[in-house]
């Protein structure tokens, strides 16, 4: 056979689609690499361009060349995003808004995105087979302020270092602030670091503190004499910062197939991605990390990854999450509280939590489930959305409250009277987590909250100062769904975690969802299979497993070693303490 032909006829038809991609060069758009200039507007009259160009159906690559982008907040398209689990403030200013796009993909060829003031650095709203690769997102002055402690006076308070690209200044009542350029945040929680190992603080958990009275006593060189804490000794560093979370780094939204290969987070005001009502998430080496170029130690200021009602499968592989402010992971529905029957078919519902509202919560045909808030029961059966109706909010976002129509009567346990949730079952995603790293942040390792099929294999979780891994559920504060049936942990590799104490932290694995009333529960919350087997332990206390309300949960085949790295400090001395279980095996 003739080479020539041999070779064209060895093209499959995805290489030969890989060919036919349509290129566009962000260079001839004016997107130049490492100007000072505000690439905001020109990105978006690129992207405006680009869309007229395209063919329907065709597939085209965004290409940038490797290099420094800065985008600020002033001249950025304005958007009015609800965004799951983080603060409300609208509109928000977006750095690179893609909404409505098809078979596009954006490769930042190793660029480097830097965002100014308060800004959601990259939104994908609407889309479909979309992919984001090769790029990095940071801000040039994060809202979190890092210092390093120079001496610790007892009562006599603190002296600290500011870090060289900190902002601050000293209020006119003798408080410390942080500012930039469309921001001032007063710290008053921390977390302490050790110095040269990264690791969060043994013991040391939240901080609280008061810098009523700070005054400058040396370059950057600042006393505080009313913070009092005894663990801090020289050298410590601390990640100052405040609770509020108002845009994510990455937020996707009503989007089907997105791929996510070679990204790194590494700062936003919120979560690094968050997710909501989205279907299929491919993630491949997505971090949240540390730039290897910088002396930060945080990362972001809430979890790693956070999925909200999502559907099709999330795969989370090869990444890299450390130095945040909370999860590495976390996967949850949302549950709605009844607030009033209508009638045998119609039920007046609402989102809950504060951070969690705004957004659509399910459509026509869903299937869902309703559940006791006080023991966490769900009742038998499931039920269809028949018609889904806003009763509040404008042009379809915003809403607390909607007015739901079923197909078939609604249980008459559900009264409008007694306290019930609703959960919808459809907008629940398969989960794989593999091959990741989790490091030196705050809280917890990962969260899943799914009753579709959730594989956790091949991990490391390494100083998470608190459990590694939470199945949780919580119609009574969170409002986070929900149960889990179908969930296998193994091959995982667990280091010194729960160096401090935070919520839901009974053990490096816990089991914990929230229930009032556990002693009148009569059914359990989780159902199924949670089998945990081939795990290596490597424990300086005493709870491996905590386990609740759960009937189907098989320990065996891990490894657990002891070391004395710290001190045991932990209230639960069981190994595995187990509340209102059935059908468990422990085999260690």
């Amino acid at each position: 056979m003739n080479l020539k032909l041999f070779c064209v006829a060895c093209l499959t038809p995805l290489s030969m689609a890989l060919y036919a991609q349509k290129v566009f060069e962000m260079e001839r758009y004016g997107l130049v690499p490492d100007k000072k200039k505000d690439m905001s507007v020109k990105l978006q009259k690129a992207i405006d361009k680009i869309r007229k160009e395209v063919k329907p159906g065709e597939e085209y690559i965004l290409r940038f060349k490797s290099g420094r982008y800065n985008f600020y907040p002033e001249n950025a398209v304005k958007k009015t995003y609800y965004v799951s689990n983080h603060d409300q403030p609208n509109p928000k200013s977006i750095g690179i808004a893609l909404e409505d796009l098809s078979n596009m993909t954006l490769d930042g060829g190793g660029a480097q995105f830097i965002f100014h003031g308060t800004m959601v650095p990259l939104a994908l709203v609407n889309s479909t087979n979309c992919t984001l690769e090769n790029f990095s997102i940071d801000f040039d002055n994060p809202h979190i302020t890092q210092i390093e402690i120079v001496k610790n006076e007892g009562k006599g308070g603190m002296t600290f270092r500011v870090a060289p690209w900190v902002q601050y200044k000293i209020s006119k009542d003798t408080v410390f602030h942080a500012y930039g350029s469309d921001w001032d945040l007063v710290p008053s929680s921390g977390i302490a670091f050790e110095k040269d190992t990264k690791h969060i603080l043994y013991n040391t958990g939240d901080l609280f503190y008061s810098t009523k009275g700070v005054h400058e006593v040396g370059d950057r060189l600042l006393h505080a004499p009313l913070w009092n804490d005894a663990r801090l000794k020289e050298g410590t560093i601390v990640a100052m910062r405040a609770w509020n979370r108002p845009t994510p780094g990455v937020f996707l939204s009503h989007n089907t197939n997105t791929t996510l290969k070679k990204v790194s987070v590494h700062y936003a005001q919120g979560m690094g991605l968050i997710a909501q009502l989205c279907d299929n998430i491919h993630m491949d080496g997505f971090n949240v990390c540390l730039d290897k170029n910088s002396n930060r130690y945080f990362t972001t200021q809430a979890d790693a990854t956070h999925f909200s009602q999502c559907k099709g499968k999330i795969t989370s592989v090869n990444g890299l999450y450390e130095g945040m402010m909370d999860d590495a992971i976390n996967v949850h529905g949302i549950y709605l509280k009844i607030m009033e029957r209508l009638d045998d078919h119609t039920l007046r519902a609402r989102y809950m939590h504060d951070q969690a509202w705004g957004f659509d919560w399910g459509y026509a045909g869903d299937t869902v489930t309703f559940i006791r808030t006080q023991t966490m029961e769900y009742l038998d059966g499931v039920n269809r959305i028949a018609e889904i109706t806003p009763l509040d909010g404008k042009n379809g976002i915003g809403m607390r409250e909607f007015k739901i129509r079923f197909e078939q009567p609604v249980p008459a346990e559900v009264d409008g009277k007694t306290s019930f949730g609703i959960e919808n079952l459809t907008w629940t995603p398969e989960v794989y987590f593999a091959g990741n790293t989790i490091q030196n942040n705050r809280a917890r390792g990962s969260l899943f909250s799914t009753p579709k099929k959730t594989l956790v294999e091949n991990n490391q979780f390494l100083n998470t100062s608190g459990s590694a891994i939470l199945l949780c559920g919580d119609c009574n504060g969170w409002y986070e769904t929900g149960m889990c049936k179908d969930v296998t942990i193994r091959n995982n590799k667990f280091v010194n975690a729960l160096t401090s104490m935070y919520q839901f932290t009974n053990a490096v694995i816990s089991i914990y969802p929230e229930i009032p009333d556990l002693k009148n529960q009569v059914k359990y919350f989780h159902k199924g299979s949670v089998l945990i087997e081939n795990n290596e332990f490597h424990m300086f206390d005493a709870p491996v497993l905590y386990a609740k309300s759960i009937q189907g949960l098989v320990f065996q085949n891990n490894k657990i070693i002891q070391n004395n790295d710290y001190k045991p400090f932990h209230w639960n001395k069981q190994r595995f303490f187990l509340e209102k279980v059935d059908q468990v095996k422990i085999q260690d």
